[in-house]
């Protein structure tokens, strides 16, 4: 994918990050996540390269241990940057219709105050609702049985 640009043949050992620093030497820091306990400390350098960076070329160390570099897609560079926003379009004005306006003042309806109950609170009171319904439902269906019954004995005992 990249070009070589300096034969190294540096050997890696695991839990180490290998970079180019700003210098343009090969360097190493520990990893965060990169096998074992992370002892705190600065990076070394692993070989004086002495490179001279091109502008638009990412740089790194390949798996044989040399540096290569690569040109990158989103690269700044041979663009001109401009400070100044560009103007939008002109948009075509259009007149406003004037809306008729009433010269009597409306009364306000009163509103109704709404209770700021959670919707778990509704779910429950819901619940329990549901739950309430059938039991009522029976016993009133018991009660007006029973008034049944009664009123049928007693209308049966007048007769007789």
């Amino acid at each position: 994918m990249g070009s070589v640009v300096e034969k190294c043949g540096i050997k890696r050992e695991k839990g180490w990050l290998y970079y180019l620093d700003k210098q343009g030497d090969v360097s190493r820091a520990r990893m965060a996540r990169g096998g074992g306990k992370v002892p705190k400390g600065k990076p070394q350098k692993v070989e004086k390269v002495g490179l001279e960076r091109e502008p638009g070329f990412l740089y790194y160390i390949d798996k044989k241990g040399n540096v290569c570099k690569v040109k990158m897609k989103r690269s700044t560079t041979g663009r001109r940057k401009t400070t100044t926003r560009r103007k939008a379009p002109a948009r075509k004005k259009t007149a406003r219709k004037k809306t008729a306006r009433r010269g009597t003042a409306r009364k306000k309806t009163a509103r109704r105050k709404t209770s700021t109950r959670t919707a778990a609170s509704k779910k429950r009171t819901t619940r329990k609702k549901t739950t309430r319904r059938p039991a009522a439902r029976k016993t009133a269906r018991r009660k007006t049985a029973r008034k049944k019954t009664t009123r049928r004995t007693t209308t049966r005992r007048a007769r007789r």
